[in-house]
């Protein structure tokens, strides 16, 4: 997956079809209710050990899997390039943005 809006989406998918509350699953993983919300709203980061802990209660497996491997498990799906910076590639980005551009004579 992607980006974090499709996982929590997945999540949602998932809840639905246990017919399941966030309340209850918030119970059951222990979450607070502000967590549990920025889970399911796609829109906020969370902790691995909390999707660890909703993936769990919905019955779920968190899996990596190398990216040529994807068209394996659903032929739809293309790999795509990584969209999260390495701490490397953010610092050079701020450099570069940092840096006076050479005026060209």
């Amino acid at each position: 997956m992607a980006t974090i809006q499709k996982l929590s989406g997945k999540l949602r998918q998932q809840l639905s079809a246990l017919n399941a509350t966030q309340d209850a699953l918030r119970d059951r993983a222990g979450l607070s209710r502000r967590t549990m919300t920025n889970v399911f709203s796609g829109k906020a980061d969370f902790k691995v050990s909390t999707l660890l802990a909703v993936a769990d209660e919905l019955g779920l497996d968190v899996v990596l899997i190398p990216k040529e491997a994807v068209r394996a498990i659903d032929p739809n799906l293309s790999p795509t390039a990584p969209k999260v910076l390495t701490g490397v590639q953010a610092a050079l980005n701020r450099l570069e943005l940092a840096s006076p551009k050479a005026k060209p004579k």
